[in-house]
């Protein structure tokens, strides 16, 4: 049965190196787990503030940019059951809503360039904020990760409980970031399928995002 998505690329299961963790991972023990690490979000919080921009859609940039560098967190099963990668995975991000205390899903694509990004990520917000129910946005891409984020407060750690297989796409979490010495930091955490990472990709994603969350202080992004 011959697999065709747009923007999937096929991996050969008898060549890629991580062909017995895959399989091992998604056919005798079906696990994921959640691990937290703390970030500096000083950059980020610094840049938000004098150009007027939503910290939420600076952290959203940075773990897009994140997750979409890494082939580890981009990975599928098609429903052949043949293991491929994304081009390009897009944000599914949740909003809350004060009136009545519950959140809902919105999705943005994501755009290489923050400015593009950010305008789209508003645009979705002003469009799709509203609206309540677990689904805010209608037409969610097969390709996509999760966002959310717990800003009332500054936790140590966070696990993600699911019936059935754990998902190949990561979820991130961040929670409340506090100051300390004139350095914001706050905690994160990734949750994924063993399946598709071990701790080794799970350390160098948050390498990268603490990476990606620093450029906010470049020329690049103050341009």
């Amino acid at each position: 049965m011959e697999t065709s998505f747009p923007g999937y690329q096929k991996i050969d299961p008898e060549t890629w190196p991580r062909r017995e963790h895959y399989r091992y991972y998604r056919e005798r023990l079906k696990c994921g787990y959640s691990l937290t690490a703390r970030l500096d979000v000083t950059e980020a919080l610094g840049f938000a503030r004098r150009r007027g921009r939503r910290f939420y859609g600076c952290m959203l940039y940075a773990a897009a940019k994140t997750v979409n560098e890494m082939p580890e967190m981009k990975l599928m099963t098609a429903p052949d059951g043949t293991p491929g990668v994304w081009d390009t995975v897009h944000v599914n991000f949740t909003v809350f809503h004060e009136d009545d205390k519950t959140f809902s899903d919105l999705w943005t694509e994501y755009r290489p360039d923050f400015e593009t990004f950010y305008r789209e990520f508003c645009r979705v917000v002003e469009t799709f904020g509203a609206s309540h129910g677990v689904k805010g946005r209608p037409g969610q891409p097969p390709n996509f990760f999760c966002v959310s984020c717990v800003p009332w407060l500054d936790y140590t750690g966070f696990t993600t409980h699911s019936v059935g297989e754990p998902a190949l796409f990561p979820i991130v979490t961040y929670g409340k970031y506090t100051e300390e010495r004139g350095r914001y930091t706050l905690p994160a955490t990734l949750t994924i399928s063993h399946a598709a990472a071990d701790g080794y990709h799970s350390s160098l994603f948050f390498q990268n995002f603490q990476e990606n969350l620093r450029r906010f202080g470049s020329a690049a992004h103050e341009r």
